[in-house]
């Protein structure tokens, strides 16, 4: 059987499992914080470590000897240089242009490729999740920030400069709030996890009543969209009032993808979709009052289904495409 190894990193966590080549069996994942305060050559070897031990159960549990590890892809946050192998600038990870696929490829003596992160969680998504087969698919990836892929026919568009995607990048409010990249009114700004924890705080301060303060024993300062989430599900009024705006949000900015790309799917993965239905349907519905309707009736607003293991599944599929020219 034909193995390839698939790396996701972030931020917070590297995520590395081994997977059939057609995707349809995942075997030793393993997920670890990442070692960001070490520098990139002690993720590298962190990595390594994890690919070693992913492969180590993988053959225990398929209890064969003849397994053939083909290489390995890996997301990392970018901006990135796919061709050349190289991260060019990560702010979470504070690396700069660094070498990471000939690094990684060297730690574990396999063939490596390299791609967005989220670029991967979306094509993963295309391959073997959500938005599966769909000809013309757009994802957003919600977490600490946004993050965005286009799949077209099979492929993950990059753009002229590896740049395309940058979907939590898109102004929505040109005087609105000041994002991490140092732009006014971005999409992240208003609906990442971040920013839905930093809405709900701002409400309680003003004097919002909410039973949001009892949940985290009344230090708004580890309010986090998780807590937002569980507190709408319970019917809590002003966090379904956060969830509300959210869905405004992300339906503006999914609205402007959609005529965009006129795409099949937009699949929407990461925490928020725990918020479920309270976040899709009136998300569907603002997208549905601002997208053009052709568009908007032959498109499908979906949440991912390969939570935790989506990046991996991109990665591989990056591996191949770029490796043999097709997923």
């Amino acid at each position: 059987m034909r193995l390839i190894v698939g790396v996701d990193i972030g931020g917070t966590n590297v995520v590395v499992g081994t997977l059939a080549e057609d995707g349809s069996a995942i075997y030793g994942l393993r997920k670890e914080r990442t070692r960001t305060n070490d520098g990139p050559d002690a993720v590298v070897q962190q990595i390594a470590a994890m690919v070693e031990q992913s492969l180590e159960a993988t053959g225990t549990a398929l209890a064969r000897e003849d397994l053939d590890v083909v290489g390995v892809g890996i997301g990392s946050p970018g901006p990135l240089d796919t061709k050349q192998g190289i991260v060019l600038m990560t702010p979470n990870l504070g690396w700069r242009d660094f070498p990471l696929r000939d690094r990684v490829s060297e730690a574990v003596g396999l063939p490596a490729t390299l791609d967005n992160d989220a670029n991967c969680a979306i094509f993963g998504e295309w391959w073997r999740g959500g938005a599966r087969g769909a000809r013309v698919v757009v994802g957003l990836t919600i977490g600490t920030g946004i993050g965005g892929g286009i799949v077209l026919d099979g492929r993950v568009f990059h753009g002229a400069s590896d740049i395309a995607g940058e979907i939590g990048h898109m102004s929505i409010d040109s005087t609105g709030r000041r994002c991490k990249c140092g732009n006014y009114g971005c999409l992240e700004a208003y609906a990442s996890g971040t920013a839905i924890a930093a809405r709900a705080i701002e409400g309680l301060e003003a004097g919002q009543e909410s039973g949001l303060p009892e949940r985290v024993n009344g230090n708004l300062g580890t309010i986090t969209a998780q807590v937002v989430y569980d507190a709408a599900h319970d019917g809590d009024e002003y966090a379904l009032e956060v969830i509300q705006d959210t869905a405004h949000f992300l339906g503006t900015g999914v609205a402007n993808l959609i005529n965009i790309f006129n795409p099949e799917i937009v699949v929407i993965c990461g925490g928020v979709t725990a918020a479920g239905e309270r976040l899709f349907g009136p998300l569907r519905k603002e997208v549905a009052r601002r997208a053009f309707k052709p568009a908007v009736e032959v498109c499908r607003i979906v949440p991912g289904t390969l939570p935790g293991t989506a990046g991996v599944h991109g990665a591989v599929a990056a591996f191949k495409v770029q490796s043999w020219g097709e997923a």
